[in-house]
């Protein structure tokens, strides 16, 4: 049999950390340009792992928001359409109140799972289990 301390060494190994800090969450304002009929996004990367969301999960929720069909090159999305950084960062910030703010506690320590076909978001801070009303 194990003794206490390492069984709660590895406990804690396994859980995973939640920072302490109370300063605001703000997701990095979207940079790019706009050229022809497309709108580049060349920090899209930046944002997801800002967000600690898969970048792929972020691109389907703005095409959808934006309605207008894009695609990942590289580490910038390609936007067919003409998009002012005004409007792009509000549906960010739609985003990160779906699928990234703990909706009992407001801080952004949170997690997507799915259980069943229906997903939660899982606070890290509060342990809160919310589901997501958004489909995407």
């Amino acid at each position: 049999m194990e003794s206490y301390e390492l069984l709660l060494k590895n406990a804690y190994e396994k859980v995973k950390v939640v920072d302490k800090g109370s300063e605001r969450f703000e997701i990095p304002k979207v940079t790019g340009q706009v050229s022809g009929n497309n709108t580049f996004i060349t920090n899209i990367t930046q944002i997801a792992s800002y967000s600690r969301r898969p970048v792929e999960h972020i691109v389907k929720f703005l095409q959808k928001e934006l309605a207008v069909s894009g695609r990942l090159e590289g580490s910038r999305l390609v936007l067919n359409t003409v998009l002012n950084s005004e409007r792009v960062n509000e549906k960010i910030q739609l985003y990160a109140k779906y699928f990234i703010v703990c909706n009992v506690c407001g801080k952004p320590d949170t997690e997507l799972l799915s259980e069943k076909g229906i997903k939660y978001k899982h606070c890290l801070a509060c342990g809160a289990k919310s589901p997501i009303k958004y489909h995407l």
